[in-house]
């Protein structure tokens, strides 16, 4: 484990973020649990030690890339949505304790590890955890334009997440969507939806992974929320998907 900690400290400190002991030792607590769990029950398809430090701790990590520094100090309160096994929620958790973190899964059996491992790591009482979907939680007004900053590590396509997540964010906050290297063309397909989701664009901030001599190229698209999500929206459950906002 020691050489897993120096491994986790070292990219932790090329990402601009500095871990602390304690810090450290709950991050490896998470992976040694991950890993544990994942041999009994398909959590991450990733099971390799140094790929689940820079796949999933580093690059939940790096999402805080795109909080602008003026309001940083500000954000308080954050939303997961489509979490999985804790995703980048757990992590930013990790890091920034003073952040009230809801994590947002519909797959049961991750949402019993998150709330397994939030109680192993003592977050039980300050992070809430929400077997769901976001369709559902979006209309909730106990949740809907409720959360300073959303974030997503979900594969589905910008126009769809935008749906399931801008609802959420309220006036003067910003969703970030964690994506993989190709999305210009979801940019051009989603401009309508963030549009009339009451979203617009910040910018898109390039960043990479490294690992093993490869270097993995990754984007965060910032989203401000500048106007109130149109009731309609989001849609119910299977519309969205079939019939993205063009």
């Amino acid at each position: 484990m020691d050489g897993l900690a120096t491994s986790l400290q070292k990219r932790a400190k090329q990402a601009g973020i500095e871990l602390d002991k304690d810090q450290i030792g709950k991050f490896l607590l998470f992976l040694q649990e991950l890993q544990e769990w994942n041999r009994k029950v398909n959590l991450t398809a990733i099971n390799d030690d140094e790929e689940i430090l820079v796949k999933h701790f580093i690059d939940s990590l790096f999402c805080l890339l795109g909080v602008p520094s003026k309001i940083y100090q500000k954000i308080r309160k954050i939303i997961d949505i489509g979490s999985g096994a804790g995703f980048p929620g757990i992590p930013l958790k990790i890091y920034q304790p003073r952040f009230e973190l809801t994590l947002l899964e519909a797959t049961r059996k991750k949402v019993e590890f998150i709330r397994y491992i939030s109680g192993k790591l003592g977050f039980e009482r300050s992070l809430e955890v929400i077997h769901g979907r976001a369709e559902e939680y979006g209309r909730n007004g106990e949740y809907r334009e409720k959360y300073d900053l959303a974030v997503s590590r979900a594969v589905s396509n910008l126009a769809i997440l935008a749906e399931y997540c801008l609802p959420f964010v309220k006036i003067g906050g910003i969703f970030i969507s964690q994506k993989g290297r190709e999305i210009k063309g979801e940019l051009q397909k989603a401009g309508k939806a963030i549009e009339v989701l009451g979203g617009r664009i910040n910018k898109i901030i390039p960043y990479k992974l490294s690992l093993r001599g490869e270097e993995l190229e990754r984007n965060l698209v910032v989203m401000d929320k500048v106007e109130k999500t149109p009731e309609d929206y989001p849609r119910r459950t299977g519309v969205v998907v079939k019939r993205p906002i063009r």
